[in-house]
């Protein structure tokens, strides 16, 4: 490898050396989905990056905790402080319990990682499953004076906060006086606050909420649940301990819902940024706007395999997606097209014929190997190099993706003279290859994907067989049958034609 692991920090603005709080054990955040609709591609690029950085990880033989949520209660519409849950409001126009919603989206949104190659992680806790540690987290929160209760309600006291030397809008680079100016006029529905910045912790439940538990706040029992930002504090806190290594989003989560997660972490007891790297991958747009289910210009995932949606003019399998998402840096923002998805199919299916190329470079027998490889080995261990270097580079994974082209370039090359072989000493052979394949398939997550379906091939099949048949070869015929059943299918012939089954021998 050229270099060591370097993570661009949205704390500190760098980009830094990855030292891990406790080697070689590192913990890993992200915030998953709030589970009220199906997910479309821009919530799929987060997953898709975090992959390659678990895997990757663990490819440099760290031992690896990655923890990514499902937030299923406590998400309000617009992300307020005030309104309907956003997972209620649809349970109530279906006339269904709220958890029928989250289960159903839940499941939907797990099998679309899956299928996206994302490999599952290694704690998936629910918000609704940890109410008990995120009624502790305020409790401590109250207890060291950085929040109060109103109503019922409990609210973080951002003015407290930064009047004890602390710093909201660190992680957003967001200046408090300004946020003040832009919030004094939008303080419907907020009476309960003493400053328009405070978020809440907990929230009293009215009569329309329908998730709720019982609430220890406010002079009277009764019933609320909590803030959308407590949720992954809490629960990262609880998995990963008061401060672990790196937590990861979306950018449009960093203000507010990571700005007031480090808050909230900073206020309870063993005070902490809660991680020490924050990173942020960027927005996916549609022609330059960022895709958005408030503003209806969402591609599902469920649209982007089948190709129903009018952006689209045909379907994009589920490793031609995450070719799509990975082949630009995870900071940089990416503008989905037909073409686009077009050409990241095209790049995909290169690096899968890559793949099956590999075993195939043999020197020809009777070939004599040359006397001096050092200049061609030097030249193919840089080239394998440099498809580290990108990964290191703040998991550059285009970097990484045009230098695997690259020495791809030269392993066809090879293919195509294998009696150039001869310039290459077998070691240094089989560690080029060696990276290409654990690069691809291990570390990127590409898997291959036949085009070809079984059910047209084996259509295919029998019309040969039927040609035979016609044409009386019945050695072809013969030969057909035995191929076919060695696969576990027998051919059916009758009066009305030829058809198939399966074998039950």
């Amino acid at each position: 490898m050229t270099q060591p692991l370097s993570l661009y920090n949205t704390l500190t603005r760098q980009k830094a050396l990855f030292e891990p709080l406790n080697a070689p054990f590192v913990g890993v955040y992200l915030c998953g989905p709030t589970v009220y609709s199906e997910a479309h591609v821009g919530n799929a690029r987060g997953p898709v990056v975090f992959d390659v950085l678990t895997r990757y990880l663990r490819h440099l033989e760290y031992k690896v905790r990655y923890v990514r949520n499902i937030t299923d209660v406590g998400h309000l519409v617009d992300d307020a402080d005030e309104g309907e849950d956003k997972i209620g409001r649809i349970a109530r126009a279906r006339q269904v319990e709220p958890m029928e919603v989250a289960e159903g989206y839940t499941n939907l949104y797990q099998a679309h990682m899956l299928a996206l190659g994302c490999l599952p992680p290694d704690i998936t806790p629910r918000a609704s499953g940890h109410i008990i540690e995120q009624i502790e987290m305020v409790q401590q929160i109250m207890a060291n004076g950085f929040a109060y209760e109103s109503n019922g309600s409990v609210y973080f006291d951002v003015p407290a906060y930064n009047a004890a030397g602390r710093a909201y809008g660190k992680l957003s680079n967001r200046v408090v006086e300004e946020l003040l100016a832009g919030s004094r006029d939008n303080l419907t529905g907020q009476d309960e606050k003493r400053s328009p910045l405070d978020f809440a912790l907990w929230k009293r439940a009215d009569e329309r909420h329908l998730m709720r538990w019982p609430s220890p706040f406010g002079e009277a029992p009764g019933e609320g649940f909590p803030g959308w930002h407590l949720e992954c504090s809490a629960m990262s806190r609880k998995y990963l301990g008061a401060e672990f290594d790196i937590h990861g989003g979306g950018l449009d989560l960093m203000f507010p819902h990571h700005e007031c997660e480090i808050a909230q972490s900073q206020a309870c007891e063993h005070p902490t940024n809660e991680a020490r790297v924050w990173m942020h991958n960027n927005m996916i747009t549609i022609n330059g706007q960022k895709m958005s289910k408030a503003l209806g210009n969402f591609i599902t995932i469920s649209q982007l395999f089948s190709g129903e949606n009018e952006v689209l003019t045909q379907s994009y399998s589920p490793m031609t997606a995450r070719f799509f998402l990975l082949q630009a840096h995870y900071r940089s923002p990416v503008d989905i097209t037909d073409e686009g998805l077009l050409a990241a199919g095209k790049g995909y299916r290169k690096l899968m014929n890559g793949l099956r190329l590999l075993d195939k470079l043999q020197l020809p027998e009777g070939t004599e190997a040359a006397a001096d490889t050092s200049a061609t080995d030097a030249e193919l261990r840089k080239l394998a190099a440099d498809c580290f270097a990108g990964l290191n580079d703040d998991l550059n994974t285009a970097r990484t993706i045009a230098s695997l082209f690259n020495l791809l370039r030269k392993l066809n090359g090879y293919a195509a003279k294998p009696d150039t072989l001869a310039q290459v000493s077998p070691e240094v052979l089989a560690e080029a290859t060696a990276t290409y394949r654990t690069l691809v398939q291990d570390v990127l997550g590409l898997r291959d994907e036949p085009r070809a379906r079984a059910e047209d091939l084996l259509g295919l099949t029998l019309h040969f067989y039927q040609e035979a048949k016609a044409a009386k070869d019945y050695g072809k015929v013969d030969e057909i049958r035995a191929a076919l059943k060695q696969q576990g299918i027998v051919v059916k012939d009758s009066k009305t034609g030829i058809d198939w089954a399966y074998s039950e021998e």
